[in-house]
């Protein structure tokens, strides 16, 4: 998990907007949804709102009105640990493979996926210019927290702040328990399991008490891929790497009558006369590291490009500042953690570097139990490697990587899953993969969702009729506000409020985050 300690989560709610145009299926007013402008955000928060069908566009963090809106858009993860890539999946692989060595440029496209595979819709860039803050840095300053505590000792029920101090660790404890409770099956059997050997009968067969045989071959390529890896300790992307040598060593080794993993194919050995080279290099995109400002120009030609020739966005759209705001920009704290990734957690850039030049870049997210993949884009030229494909398996692998440093990030967040507008179903196609339920917010095997979404494009996926949302609004009077540059309980502000009642307002925002990140994250009010 994440460290603590750092400043808090402050947003601004903008409540439910009047409807505009979807995407998807071009309704002009369809799309409803939820939104609050983040100034600042935990990555504990995001990974607790993202869990209750939030997600975020630069600092607009929105929530589609589920049973209203016209292409109801469900949470999706997939369980990396246990990804089995399918047959279209290694053939882009083998494709990337194919033009890196040998310099073969295949024009068929991918099958059933499309080439910007996991984008978002692009309209989501437009939110952040509807619903920008107008709040001036100062006010989002809270005073000192003795005064704060101060503030809080007002609250003549005692009960409610009594117990404060221990909030923080309860709610820590409860979020690792619900992680727990809605992971995989311990018992549900690994696609990596040795497959069992009977004992051969005397005189024949090989000596079980001995290390099978080994091909000098396989012996060779195993070689190559430690030096390989050594070599790599120099880049960025190596860096991430040092940690996980023993991980990829071990799914690099081929096994006996198993299908090959998406390791076999990205991390494989290239001759020495390959044709091309192919770098990943994972840089902080905020606050921008040094790397990702020497990159910003080429980054954001690279873009421009796309949009204009995948998304036929006219020149004067794609602008920097839209760049910047829409895909640069983001809430999310830095933080690290002794246990957690060696890159910690916050908002990165996955560059794909091909002979020293930038073709594509992957947005991301890395949070606590997730690598959470945001936008794609990149040079049109290179359509025929089906980037969007390829560049979410490598994220698959990535979450992969940091899981052994990390144990609790084993999760890849695709974003929303559309059932409704058929060229979104291929994020289906990642198993295995969870939907979110949009009512008790318990993730649920996509194989029991998509039977509902035949009969009905919005469907509660949690079949117990009694079953309610764990994490619902119990207590609005410990939601937490920021007013003033104060920070009190809602009952508090409440008191000292002047003018007409908010609490409709604020009774929906703690509604739709959840009782544990509103008694978190500071609600702001004028």
């Amino acid at each position: 998990m994440a460290a603590g300690g750092g400043s808090p989560s402050i947003v601004e709610f903008f409540g439910g907007e009047d409807g505009y145009r979807c995407g998807y299926c071009r309704s002009d007013t369809g799309n409803l949804s939820h939104g609050m402008w983040a100034h600042s955000m935990t990555v504990q928060d995001y990974q607790d709102l993202i869990d209750r069908g939030w997600r975020r566009s630069g600092k607009y963090v929105y929530k589609p009105i589920m049973n209203q809106t016209c292409c109801p858009q469900y949470t999706i993860r997939c369980r990396a640990l246990h990804f089995q890539a399918s047959k279209s999946h290694k053939k882009v692989l083998k494709k990337m493979l194919k033009f890196i060595s040998k310099g073969d440029v295949s024009k068929v496209a991918s099958e059933e996926e499309p080439m910007d595979s996991h984008i978002e819709d692009v309209a989501t860039c437009d939110f952040p210019y509807k619903n920008e803050s107008q709040v001036s840095q100062s006010d989002l300053t809270p005073l000192a927290v003795d005064q704060a505590e101060r503030v809080e000792d007002e609250d003549k029920d005692s009960g409610e702040t009594k117990e404060e101090g221990n909030v923080q660790k309860v709610e820590s404890d409860s979020v690792q328990i619900c992680a727990d409770k809605d992971s995989p099956v311990p018992a549900e059997p690994s696609h990596s399991a040795k497959a069992g050997h009977a004992p051969p009968k005397p005189g024949k067969g090989a000596d079980l008490s001995k290390p099978p045989c080994r091909k000098a071959k396989d012996i060779r390529k195993e070689r190559k891929l430690q030096k390989l890896l050594q070599s790599q300790m120099g880049t960025a992307e190596g860096s991430q790497l040092q940690g996980d040598q023993a991980f990829l060593l071990q799914n690099s080794k081929p096994k006996t009558n198993q299908p090959k993993n998406i390791e076999d194919f990205v991390f494989v050995p290239l001759p020495d006369d390959a044709r091309h080279k192919l770098e990943v290099r994972v840089v902080r995109s905020s606050p921008p590291s040094s790397q990702f400002k020497a990159t910003f120009q080429e980054s954001y030609q690279v873009y421009k490009r796309y949009q204009m020739v995948i998304h036929k966005d006219p020149p004067d759209k794609p602008t920097i500042n839209q760049f910047t705001r829409f895909l640069c920009d983001s809430p999310l704290e830095a933080e690290h953690a002794p246990n957690g990734p060696e890159c910690g957690y916050g908002s990165f850039h996955q560059q794909y570097w091909l002979d020293g030049k930038i073709i594509a870049v992957g947005v991301i997210d890395i949070l606590p139990y997730c690598v959470s993949s945001v936008y794609l884009y990149y040079d049109p030229d290179f359509s025929f490697l089906s980037l969007g494909v390829y560049s979410a398996l490598r994220e698959i692998a990535f979450t992969r990587q940091l899981c052994v440093k990390a144990p609790d990030l084993c999760f890849y967040y695709m974003g929303f899953y559309i059932h409704s507008c058929p060229k979104m179903r291929y994020k289906g196609q990642y198993r295995p993969s969870d939907l979110l339920c949009p009512e008790t917010y318990v993730w649920t095997p996509i194989e029991q969702c998509l039977p509902l979404l035949e009969h009905s494009k919005y469907s509660r996926f949690n079949q117990d009729g009694k079953a309610v949302d764990e994490g619902r609004l119990k207590e609005l009077g410990r939601v937490r506000v920021l007013h003033k540059r104060t920070v009190m309980p809602y009952s508090v502000y409440k008191k000292r409020r002047k003018g007409p009642s908010d609490e409709a307002s604020v009774q929906q925002y703690a509604s739709l985050v959840g009782q544990t990140c509103s008694e978190r994250m500071l609600l702001f009010r004028s």
